[in-house]
């Protein structure tokens, strides 16, 4: 189970997708909307993606911690659009045979997703909005721009 939906995530049907019986392990990854970033109250997220790219990014990278550690089975669902307080935005579950492996790989692909797949967050405040990595290069509340 590996995709980028538009609704709430199901995190039983993910973790579900993983169980084996050969498992002694599941590592159980939920990323959700916190309400305070940036020393500021957040209303909520909002998720944009080039949903076809992220796909075949997402199982790429499935495909190299299989390769880099004995797990059983990977299930990554990362939710678009709106995510309210509290909701979940992305869950990641892995199987293996002993905890470091289902632990190391579960890290792995938190951390390559955050840095490498074409998902952007904005963070909603009460005076304004920002797409999270564009900081910088825009005005406060603005669009990002192409290019």
């Amino acid at each position: 189970m590996i995709s980028v939906i538009d609704r709430s995530i199901d995190v039983s049907e993910v973790l579900a997708s993983v169980r084996d019986t050969s498992a002694g392990a599941i590592d159980l990854f939920i990323g959700t909307t916190r309400d305070v970033s940036r020393g500021k109250k957040v209303k909520f997220l909002e998720y944009e993606a080039y949903g076809p790219m992220a796909q075949r990014q997402m199982e790429q990278m499935v495909q190299e911690a299989f390769g880099k550690w004995k797990v059983h089975k990977i299930s990554i669902v990362h939710r678009i659009g709106r995510v309210a307080l509290g909701e979940a935005s992305v869950v990641i579950a892995v199987s293996s045979a002993h905890r470091r492996e289902a632990f190391d790989a579960c890290r792995y692909l938190i951390d390559t997703l955050k840095r490498d797949i074409p998902i952007w967050k904005k963070e909603y405040f009460e005076d304004g909005a920002v797409w999270v990595g564009l900081e910088g290069s825009q005005p406060h509340g603005s669009e990002p721009r192409n290019g």
